[in-house]
């Protein structure tokens, strides 16, 4: 571990969690105006899912480009320079974006340029923390992210109704630039780190080494499909509260708000779901936990689309438990992979589940659009959120089995200190 100043572990991670859930205000608020840009961008389900698929595109690009950067200049350096383009880049689609193509492009690229207080940050906090206090650490991080997201909805939706939702987009695209200043105070004191190679693996590259390392693929593998599940699902969940809520006799510009706002409800189950998977892994075993998050998750994904019509009420509470479970164990992925991984090649590691990962995501809303496109024509509203959340279920079916296969492996008990 390298040496650090006199910091406590509290107050940095505290600091560094504040400048993340800043980054993520503009994560969400495209999500929670969907809605409404269908109307004003004349756009179809597909088009409006494509538009969220696009920052994912560029998000993917980001990271996997981002985490061989971080291992070859240190994740503090790569962090705070990518930042500068993060909060640029959010700005421009919130004056500019205006159309369909316009939206897709610019989100897109501000999506290219927000992976920098990712992976990096993750790279961070495994230098700083010891293996059976890491899961916690990664889980609060993570949560940090849940927070923004869920404090860009609110905003978005109360904002939306009296400044409309460019205003809206304006005031949550100034959270890239605070966090860019908050991660320069936060990290003042912290090394920037570049581990060099091992003798015995100074010739192999960061790529190989990562790819022919079977627990850590499966490991990789298990996460791209709860990442279809999960990044679909945080696309599509403020219109199918939104779409609920125009059921029982809200207008547009209501309906839209209202459910930005209770998708926020469900991004605070979020933040709960991420603390308790990383402090749940460091205790009974990445493995496990990953086990029991994924396979309530994927319960979810198969019945929450069928209960549209039940009270908005109760679907919020049932939304609460999916958001829990649904990124519950994604602190768990970002932790087991330090610890399957050489340090000199965690950046990497990082890179090529992002891209895997993210690629899935990012073709996750889009799918989802094309299914509510496909059945809402002569069909009811509950078939087509009902097969469209199916989709996510379907996806991410294959997570546990490569995380059984990795429990299974004798390389599982380096985790959690021999916890799989």
């Amino acid at each position: 571990m390298p040496a650090f100043p006199q910091q406590s572990e509290g107050s940095w991670l505290a600091q560094l969690c504040l400048s993340r859930a800043a980054f993520a205000l503009i994560f969400t608020t495209y999500a929670a105006a969907i809605p409404l840009l269908m109307v004003d961008w004349n756009m179809s389900a597909s088009e409006a899912g494509l538009i969220q698929s696009a920052w994912h595109v560029g998000y993917l690009v980001s990271l996997f480009s981002i985490g061989f950067l971080a291992d070859r200049y240190g994740a503090k350096r790569v962090f705070l320079s990518s930042s500068v383009a993060a909060a640029a880049s959010a700005l421009v689609f919130a004056v500019f974006a205006d159309d369909f193509l316009s939206g897709m492009i610019l989100y897109g690229l501000t999506g290219l340029f927000s992976g920098g207080s990712y992976t990096p940050g993750l790279t961070l906090i495994s230098e700083r923390f010891v293996s059976q206090r890491r899961g916690r650490a990664m889980g609060f991080y993570i949560a940090a992210a849940s927070f923004g997201y869920a404090l860009s909805l609110f905003l978005t939706g109360m904002l939306t109704p009296v400044v409309g939702w460019r205003g809206a987009f304006v005031v949550t695209a100034c959270g890239p630039a605070l966090g860019l200043a908050m991660a320069w105070y936060a990290l003042r004191q912290t090394p920037n780190v570049v581990h060099p190679p091992a003798p015995e693996h100074a010739a192999q590259g960061s790529l190989p080494a990562v790819v022919g390392n079977r627990p850590a693929m499966l490991l990789i593998w298990a996460y791209v499909f709860h990442s279809w599940e999960l990044l679909g699902m945080k696309a599509w969940l403020p219109a199918y509260f939104a779409a609920s809520s125009r059921e029982t006799g809200f207008g547009a510009i209501e309906a839209a708000s209202l459910g930005a706002m209770l998708a926020a409800l469900a991004y605070v189950a979020s933040m709960a779901g991420s603390v308790a998977g990383g402090v749940l892994s460091d205790r009974i075993g990445r493995t496990l936990t990953i086990l029991l998050m994924s396979c309530a998750s994927l319960f979810c994904s198969f019945t929450f689309g069928w209960m549209y019509g039940l009270p908005v009420l109760l679907l919020v509470l049932i939304a609460l438990f999916y958001s829990f479970t649904a990124i519950g164990d994604s602190s768990v992925y970002s932790t087991a992979i330090t610890e399957l991984v050489a340090p000199r090649h965690i950046g990497a590691a990082y890179s090529v589940r992002s891209v895997l990962g993210f690629g899935a995501g990012a073709m996750s809303p889009w799918i989802f659009g094309l299914v509510l496109d496909a059945t809402r024509p002569g069909n009811t509203e509950l078939l087509a959120w009902g097969l469209a959340f199916c989709s996510l279920g379907v996806g991410g079916l294959l997570g546990p089995l490569a995380t059984w296969k990795l429990r299974a492996r004798p390389e599982a008990r380096r985790m959690a200190g021999g916890k799989r």
